[in-house]
């Protein structure tokens, strides 16, 4: 089921101005509705509160990827450019910075499954590693030979890794078989809540259905940034942004079906009292029919057997 949403439906229009959201690259939102926006230009990190207050802000040095905000005490960022792994707290003030040059190759793609635990893609060695940053030591190592073009974004949960690039997700297990691939839009990373899988494009955010495949659950085609949190749908459009409530939005809206294929019952011309009174001589009608069937059938029977009567005699 597609759900498709317009910013005029919107619940609540939050108190953010053009200005901090017009250069921004990507936002998210933590489940306490406090908002994160990166902007790509000065690599800037802020954090305002659902009044639009500022509460935090790191100005980067080079790119970084927000991992995820729903734990807005331990925030992951990733830094292919930096080759490492910055935490940091409610406030974006920074606890921890792991730095993957010593130890590994080249690493794309970083995803931080704890507070002890990442995985990280290796593209010098093509391998799949899960590392304890705690205690320095790498737990599992797999060959994972795939195309690390427009990738995007890497999970890892219940045993199956979660490949992410702009025009596809692609399932896998540890020992490089592929489970599942589907073809997506502008796919920018996901989001797990629980046992549910979603990915977040650049105006959707789609569910993953084991059963099904992508199903898309939210859709505004002229929005610049969507997002979620356990409660409302984020939405920037035209450098505001829109909240929508989340259990309002799930509605389905009923769709007509055009006139044209509407069955219509067919009107009778005639009157139905009309047409009861005619009954009776329809029935006459077609009891002379039925005598006058038998009268010349039983005079055909009788001349053929007048023609017989002659022959026998002859």
């Amino acid at each position: 089921m597609i759900l498709v949403f317009c910013p005029l439906a919107a619940q609540k229009v939050l108190p953010l101005d053009t200005l901090k959201l017009k250069e921004a690259k990507d936002m998210l939102a933590d489940d306490y509705g406090n908002l994160y926006i990166y902007k790509n230009k000065d690599f800037s990190f802020t954090k305002y509160d659902s009044l639009g207050k500022q509460i935090g802000k790191m100005m980067l040095t080079v790119p970084y990827k927000v991992q995820s905000v729903q734990n807005p005490l331990n925030v992951p960022l990733f830094s292919e450019n930096a080759q490492e792994m910055k935490f940091v707290d409610q406030n974006l003030n920074e606890i921890q910075r792991i730095d993957f040059k010593p130890k590994f190759g080249f690493i794309r793609m970083a995803y931080a499954e704890d507070l002890q635990q990442l995985w990280l893609l290796d593209d010098s060695t093509k391998r799949l590693i899960q590392y304890n940053f705690r205690n320095d030591t790498t737990i599992n190592s797999y060959p994972f030979d795939i195309s690390f073009e427009d990738l995007t974004d890497l999970l890892v949960y219940e045993n199956k890794i979660y490949i992410l690039t702009k025009k596809h997700i692609r399932i896998y297990t540890p020992k490089f078989e592929k489970l599942y691939e589907e073809a997506i839009e502008n796919g920018k990373r996901f989001r797990r809540e629980n046992d549910i899988i979603l990915v977040i494009t650049d105006n959707s955010i789609l569910q993953y259905i084991p059963e099904k495949g992508m199903d898309i659950i939210f859709k505004d085609p002229e929005a610049q940034i969507v997002d979620k949190n356990i409660l409302s749908y984020f939405d920037i459009s035209g450098n505001k942004l829109y909240l929508y409530n989340l259990e309002k939005a799930k509605k389905p809206q009923q769709e007509k079906l055009p006139e044209s294929q509407q069955e219509l019952p067919l009107k009778s011309t005639e009157n139905p009292a009309d047409s009861t009174d005619a009954k009776p001589d329809e029935e006459a009608s077609e009891g002379k029919s039925s005598d006058l069937a038998l009268e010349k059938l039983l005079e055909e029977v009788s001349e053929v057997q007048a023609e017989g009567v002659e022959k026998l005699i002859n």
